[in-house]
């Protein structure tokens, strides 16, 4: 009889489960169930839909229905999971028409994600508090620009609220925004970094508001205006950046037990405690490479990750999760933001000692034209000088440099090694003199 699949999810890390169970056993009964209209859809796009850069949310979805037929996997929208019944090993279910159904699984797969949320300020009952995180959502932001919003308030300057607030702006609106946190990018950069970032956004138009957080809603039923830090500001739009929080409550049910992150428990094959049920992406527990601890990554390369690993266990293979260093990268109008591993503040904050090494430099030539500012800044591990983090912003080239420094820091790289290495030079391509190796060489003369 045919291993029955059944995961729920149906996005990044659900499709990329699905796939990879496929790949692994090529007779499986692959079921995937999403509450959602559009299965597939790539999340980290839509702000660039709203800036204009894509011209449709419809580009979006990755994958289209023949690749469901083409891989053999049945694919259930706008279908709501009720209930997990890890005894009887089924799953409940509820379509839009209101029709219930069981279906029975070999083993499950949990990829229930995360959702936006809005923490308890007065007022968050009221209309008009858009969050971004569903095609839908999207296409509820675009409506109001089209029907003529002229000001815009994007509440949080995580890497979804500054991302909106520039497609905002190249729409043509007036934005603000404001973040509770000192400083933007909380969770991404130090305050140095972040501080040029801030400083490039304003001159862009940006109105940014740090250290105020959001008191009330204001607006009779509709909300038209806020309260942040005592001041009143009103505006046209208001779009919830809070953040995400995790979709447990499906799990919790069911005896599936969270970890001290409040997301999903789970070992290096993304097993929960209970036999043959998996849980991946947003809602799923990592493990930290740099700390060893628990870690929660709510990133499409970190569910695209697990989804792999989880599906090939799922379908009777073998394969680990080996962790995450939180790598991520933007493009916030002409300037690249990128970071692995720790900043600063969070090897601080997980009792490591740092010195750190910052160096601004070129991303071609000097004398060439069009060579770019770029800046690196490397985070190191004192007592064995091995290379925790790093955080680059540039005109150019901070995605490969990004993802250099992460291979370093998972092959326990030391800041010595990196100083020595063997990088590539041409006038158009880069200077004679790597940034990352001299910004290793700032960190060594601390060292030293």
């Amino acid at each position: 009889m045919p291993r029955r699949i059944v995961i729920i999810g149906a996005h990044a890390a659900g499709l990329d489960a699905a796939s990879a169970a496929r790949k692994t056993d090529r007779t499986a009964e692959i079921t995937l169930i999403t509450e959602e209209k559009h299965a597939g859809y790539s999340r980290c796009g839509l702000p660039f839909v709203i800036g204009g850069q894509i011209p449709s949310f419809n580009d979006l979805i990755v994958f289209p229905q023949s690749y469901y037929q083409m891989m053999k996997l049945t694919l259930k929208t706008e279908t709501k999971v009720t209930k997990i019944d890890t005894g009887k090993k089924a799953v409940e279910t509820v379509d839009k028409t209101g029709k219930t159904e069981e279906i029975p699984y070999d083993s499950l797969i949990i990829a229930t994600g995360a959702s936006a949320f809005t923490p308890p300020i007065k007022g968050r009952e009221k209309q008009g508090i858009l969050p971004l995180r569903t095609l839908e959502d999207g296409e509820k932001i675009d409506q109001a620009i089209k029907n003529g919003a002229k000001t815009a308030v994007v509440m949080g300057a995580g890497l979804i609220g500054l991302e909106t607030a520039v497609a905002l702006q190249e729409r043509g609106l007036q934005v603000t925004v404001v973040e509770m946190l000192p400083q933007v990018l909380p969770a991404m950069l130090d305050a140095d970094m972040a501080k040029i970032v801030q400083e490039m956004l304003q001159q862009k138009g940006i109105n940014i508001l740090v250290g105020k957080a959001v008191e009330e809603f204001l607006g009779t039923e509709k909300v038209t205006g806020i309260v942040a830090g005592g001041e009143q500001i009103n505006a046209d739009l208001f779009i919830s950046a809070f953040g995400v929080r995790a979709n447990t409550q499906l799990a919790v049910d069911a005896g599936i037990a969270l970890g001290e992150t409040r997301t999903i428990k789970t070992n290096a094959r993304m097993e929960t405690n209970i036999k043959d049920v998996y849980a991946v992406g947003d809602c799923a527990e990592s493990t930290h490479i740099v700390t060893q601890k628990p870690t929660v990554q709510q990133l499409g390369t970190v569910a695209v990750r697990q989804g792999k690993v989880a599906g090939i266990n799922a379908a009777g293979g073998y394969a680990l999760f080996t962790g995450v260093l939180g790598s991520a990268v933007t493009q916030l109008y002409d300037t690249q933001v990128g970071v692995t591993g720790l900043t600063e503040a969070a090897a601080q904050r997980a009792r490591i000692e740092t010195v750190t090494g910052t160096i601004t430099s070129k991303t071609k030539a000097h004398y060439y034209p069009g060579a770019k500012p770029i800046k690196v800044k490397l985070v190191v591990e004192k007592e064995l000088q091995r290379i925790i983090g790093a955080q680059i912003m540039g005109g150019e080239e901070v995605t490969q440099r990004i993802n250099a420094v992460s291979f370093a820091i998972q092959k326990q790289m030391t800041i010595r090694e990196l100083a020595k290495a063997d990088t590539a030079y041409a006038p158009p391509l880069c200077e004679t003199w790597e940034p990352i190796v001299l910004a290793a060489e700032m960190a060594l003369m601390k060292l030293r």
